[in-house]
């Protein structure tokens, strides 16, 4: 008997008898409960956690799973149609010109409260973030056992924050995340309409500071590639960003107080609910803007996130994240220049038409005007207004004579979030990477991978097991098509409970499940991330908009906690550090990770692959095959306008220079602006040091 099935089969029988233990009855009766410990019933749930994992990996790796869905094959991503919502026409009434303005409302570094970062500041390397100087974070999303926050405040790789990144660094052994730097910590207080930069009031940091002096916050999961994310059901490494888009924020259904205004005629306004599906893009692009890490001020706040009506008690974001609503950022936005601080190529693929080289900005004089050309008018065009009230109630009004309070909105800056989640999700779609090797090996060329790819190919496909996961055109089977064929997942062994998970999440043992629970955390509203959780208390359909394709029931087993989304891979080669933590460097390591069966066994769904040194060199190879040189090289469509990226601060972890206001000096990289037929592109995370 080989000896990978013997291990299996041992973890297997060892799993079952240790979790009939934990969930007998009589398991910790007459036991004296430990003070100092969580009650037995919560060390008993979690540990029970570990012991499904445990089983799950059994279930897949040995094959003795009945479930709904089989691994889809490998196709060129060029079959797959690119998910749009089904009632856009509702809202955009130029396609073109909204990709426009999605173009550059997500380069311009007007977006942030510093007047410097944009979205493309964390994206502009391979659709993700190449920057290695003051880029950790520590284990911020930390838990205790019994689930209530831990967060770690200590930076174990370099220190401190400003740190230098280096290769010898990796892969990690400690709970620090490689991510983005965003903005400094600081208070909202408000914008000034047509000004890029807010105005706020600097707050001590108590953990991104050197020496007492403010840097810049960083992220506390890794940044993911934005290309070919239009193909994700879901987005974010959670999934909080939801598949169906109210218009306002990430939540979707879940936020039930989530409107925006129409104009049924310019006199006459209503409050009404939005709902697009295939738009999680969109859901996606109206978080970063408010979030305190990432572009945004702790700002004007009300009890609830994003747009609420009356007085509802609702759940914060954790780590008070900022909630600098995004139609206050449009009322600074609409009057300003696109791009007005950066100079756009005049061969750029999408804005090169209004480029105004070398000048900077486009030729629109604002953003009002590519609204206007791009949304319908009952969207935007009213001779009313709407006023916040102290109490967060709304109320319609005439528009004064005088300049608008910024309590008072117009209805464009009022339904900016909608424009703005909108119109990025219509750029990004753009963004698709449909031309690599693999792609063309797919579409006939026999020619288009080298034999050491084609013998990693075949590994991928079935000694490595990478198709359990990462299958289909889009290599992941958190996408659209994969999950609307099978929402819930299902693996069934004979004789034991049903085990259930949020198709596409998977937790594989990158680092201890409290650490970070992924998919296994709640919305702010206190309902679980989880969609197989949702069905187990009923609300599926009234918080996801559909019907669940099965009903899961308190006998079934669900694995939720320390899952996060299966990513697609093109591209790979360009987009390290890799995994939700950032910890791992090359592609090499990563092999050797899936090799090894993961670095967290108890609760990983791997198994050790056994692979010999040149079975691990064909599948890097492989996965290298995966790369589009349109996207190595910003060829169009993933040109782009010029960009000035924080780069750290002058100095070390142990010192900085403080700017006279309690910040830290910035360093800025330059990524110049490059047209359709590319440039030299830019170099890989620590490709220099």
């Amino acid at each position: 008997m080989e000896i990978i099935p013997l291990l299996i089969s041992v973890i297997f029988i060892t799993s079952l008898i240790l979790y009939f233990l934990l969930t007998s009855q009589s398991r910790w009766q007459n036991k004296k409960k430990i003070e100092l410990l969580p009650s037995p019933r919560v060390r008993s749930r979690f540990y029970k956690g570990m012991i499904i994992a445990a089983i799950a990996m059994f279930a897949i790796i040995a094959g003795n799973t009945v479930s709904a869905q089989v691994a889809r094959p490998l196709a060129s991503l060029k079959t797959v149609q690119v998910p749009e919502p089904d009632n856009l026409k509702d809202f955009v009434k130029n396609k073109v010109a909204a990709i426009k303005l999605g173009k550059a409302l997500f380069w311009d570094m007007q977006v942030g409260s510093d007047g410097v970062t944009a979205c493309a500041s964390c994206h502009f390397h391979a659709g993700a973030d190449n920057r290695s100087k003051n880029q950790i974070a520590p284990g911020l999303l930390r838990l205790n056992i019994d689930q209530t926050e831990n967060p770690d405040p200590v930076f174990d790789v370099g220190g401190a924050p400003n740190y230098q990144l280096q290769p010898e660094d990796f892969p990690f052994q400690t709970n620090d995340i490689v991510s983005s730097q965003g903005v400094f910590n600081s208070e909202f207080v408000d914008v000034i309409p047509g000004n890029a930069q807010d105005q706020v009031n600097l707050v001590p940091d108590p953990i991104f500071n050197v020496g007492g002096t403010n840097v810049r916050r960083v992220e506390p999961r890794n940044t993911p590639t934005v290309i070919d994310s239009v193909f994700n059901f879901r987005n974010f490494w959670d999934g909080r960003a939801q598949e169906i888009f109210n218009g306002v924020n990430q939540f979707g259904l879940r936020d039930p107080n989530a409107y925006v205004v129409k104009a049924t005629t310019p006199s006459h306004l209503e409050f009404v609910k939005v709902s697009l599906n295939h738009a999680s893009l969109a859901s996606q692009a109206v978080g970063p803007p408010i979030s305190s890490f990432e572009m945004s001020a702790n700002g004007r706040t009300f009890e609830e996130i994003g747009d609420k009506f009356g007085s509802v008690n609702q759940k914060t974001h954790r780590f008070r994240r900022g909630k600098k609503l995004p139609r206050k950022l449009g009322k600074k936005l609409l009057p300003l220049r696109p791009l007005g601080k950066q100079i756009v190529h005049p061969q750029d693929s999408v804005l090169g038409q209004d480029s105004r080289s070398p000048r900077t900005g486009l030729q629109a004089f604002s953003y009002q005007q590519l609204i206007a050309q791009a949304f319908k008018p009952e969207w935007w065009a009213s001779n009313r207004m709407i006023q916040v009230n102290s109490d967060g109630s709304r109320t319609f009004v005439n528009k004064p004579d005088r300049s608008l309070q910024t309590n008072e909105y117009t209805l464009m800056e009022y339904n900016f979030p909608l424009f703005f989640g909108l119109a990025i999700q219509l750029y990004e779609s753009t963004l698709i990477a449909d031309d690599t090797p693999l792609d063309r090996f797919l579409e006939g060329n026999t020619s288009a991978l080298s034999a050491q790819q084609q013998s990693g190919k075949l590994l991928f496909e079935g000694k490595a097991q990478c198709t359990i996961c990462h299958n289909g055109a889009e290599l992941t089977r958190a996408s659209v098509s994969a999950v609307e064929q099978q929402r819930i997942g299902i693996l069934t062994i004979p004789n034991f409970p049903r085990i259930i998970f949020d198709n596409g999440f998977f937790n594989i043992g990158v680092r201890p499940t409290l650490e970070d629970v992924g998919v296994g955390s709640k919305d702010p509203f206190g309902n679980p991330l989880s969609e197989s959780r949702l069905s187990l208390l009923g609300t599926f359909t009234q918080l996801l908009g559909s019907e669940a394709n099965i009903t899961v029931t308190s006998s079934d087993l669900i694995l939720a906690d320390g899952s996060f989304k299966t990513p697609g891979l093109r591209n790979i080669e360009l987009t390290a550090p890799y995994f939700h933590n950032g910890g791992y460097l090359t592609l090499q390591q990563l092999v050797e990770f899936y090799n090894r069966g993961g670095d967290f066994r108890r609760q990983s769904a791997l198994a050790q692959l056994n692979l010999t040194d040149a079975e691990k060199a064909d599948l890097v190879a492989f996965l290298q095959a995966l790369t589009d040189e349109r996207v190595r090289y910003d060829q169009a469509p993933f040109d782009h306008p010029q960009l000035f990226v924080p780069n750290g601060h002058p100095g070390d972890s142990i010192a900085v220079t403080n700017d006279g206001t309690g910040k830290a000096t910035d360093s800025f990289l330059e990524i110049p602006a490059v047209g359709k037929f590319g440039g030299n592109g830019t170099p890989n995370f620590l490709a220099n040091q």
